[in-house]
């Protein structure tokens, strides 16, 4: 099979698997140019709640495939800023599930998500300083806002690769899970993310992001949604809620 993004919905999660086993699931020009465009697709579906990313087999992605980067390596970099980006924007929750190696490009993708579960034994890095390349500005402040300044200093002066236990101790994983667990563990937190109101993940995620001018535009949005009645019905009813508010209308 030719390296590609694969991808699946069950249940309302979208599942976006890096597929290139052959060189440890490395992003090739190809792929970095094919997610914008598939992450628009399952944003626009009303049936997707949530979004995992991950790679196929026993590693997360292991950077960018060289060998198929034609061109100057700021051409290169703009197509994995221009993915990095559409994946942070995506309007729905997402989450990586990393196995392995997570290292390049593979950590700016887990960065630019919303959460990371990581099983024992991944590893992470950010590796630009072993190839003379300057990191963009906004993949810098998106690691400096999970980490910390001296992590992220740690992490992109030296290139070295750290291990699960201390990417959580960092903020740069939020669950590490044992042997075997991982896939139950996403399955199971997917489906609590996909039973919530999608009104509130919506405003959550932009205002965790930085974006401070639309206070008007949500409360608009919660007074017309229903969800709010809704949640609350449900409470005192004790069943669980049936939220309606949609990012795709």
């Amino acid at each position: 099979m030719e390296p590609q993004l694969l991808h699946s919905v069950t249940d309302s999660v979208a599942t976006v698997v890096i597929h290139h086993p052959a060189k440890r699931n490395a992003m090739t020009a190809a792929m970095w140019a094919a997610l914008p465009p598939l992450l628009d697709t399952l944003a626009a579906d009303p049936g997707v709640r949530a979004l995992v990313l991950t790679g196929e087999g026993g590693t997360f992605c292991a950077g960018a495939d060289i060998s198929t980067l034609q061109g100057s390596p700021e051409e290169a970099q703009a197509l994995a800023v221009r993915a990095e980006e559409a994946l942070a924007a995506f309007p729905k929750p997402t989450l990586a599930a990393v196995r392995g190696h997570c290292v390049g490009g593979g950590s700016q993708l887990a960065a630019a998500c919303d959460l990371r579960f990581a099983m024992e034994g991944a590893l992470f890095g950010v590796t630009p300083a072993k190839l003379g390349i300057v990191y963009p500005a906004s993949s810098t402040r998106r690691l400096v806002s999970l980490v910390g300044p001296a992590a992220a200093k740690y992490l992109l002066f030296s290139g070295e690769l750290v291990d699960a236990e201390r990417a959580l101790r960092s903020g740069l994983v939020d669950e590490v899970l044992p042997q075997g667990e991982l896939a139950k563990r996403v399955a199971e937190f997917t489906r609590i993310l996909a039973s919530r109101s999608q009104l509130t993940q919506a405003a959550a995620k932009e205002f965790a992001n930085g974006r401070t001018d639309r206070d008007a535009y949500w409360t608009e949005q919660a007074r017309g949604s229903g969800d709010t009645v809704e949640g609350v019905a449900a409470f005192l009813e004790r069943r669980q809620p049936r939220f309606t508010w949609t990012t795709s209308g």
